[in-house]
């Protein structure tokens, strides 16, 4: 399935993430089947807090394109968005939202809020759970190695 599909690249580049030292989190930004942006966390990287993978996602698809308005793109995210990442979700207009593991202390598409309740202007699809096992172990594997 094309889900599936594109959630494995995200995985990708979350891996590339850990092999940097941050927190493994790929997003890919996906128009018309065609792939604008792969992108990972970089947080450590600029020591900059805004440099999550669907920040970064964001970036690049709209340079790709020349312009801030994604409503008919899709991203694929490993993680569950923040709420830093949910809001520069509705505000690029992105029309659907696939991530794989859920995220209980920051999560804002269901786990902790549930920003698609309230009545923003904009509102994007949103599936969750999307290879959660996969999603979810590259995370634990990710922090026990941290506590070692």
């Amino acid at each position: 399935m094309y889900k599936d599909f594109y959630m494995q690249m995200a995985i990708a580049q979350a891996k590339k993430a850990e092999l940097k030292g941050d927190v493994p989190v790929g997003a890919i930004i996906v128009l018309d089947g065609i792939i604008l942006a792969k992108a990972f966390n970089q947080k450590e990287k600029y020591n900059d807090p805004t440099q999550h993978a669907e920040i970064v996602a964001i970036r690049k698809a709209t340079a790709k394109i020349g312009s801030w308005n994604l409503d008919n793109a899709d991203i694929y995210v490993t993680l569950e968005p923040c709420l830093m990442c949910a809001g520069a979700l509705l505000a690029a207009r992105v029309r659907r939202l696939f991530f794989g593991a859920w995220d209980t202390k920051y999560g804002c598409f269901g786990s902790l809020l549930k920003l698609s309740d309230f009545p923003f202007n904009h509102k994007l699809e949103i599936e969750g759970g999307i290879m959660e096992h996969e999603c979810k172990t590259l995370l634990t594997d990710f922090f026990k190695a941290k506590r070692c």
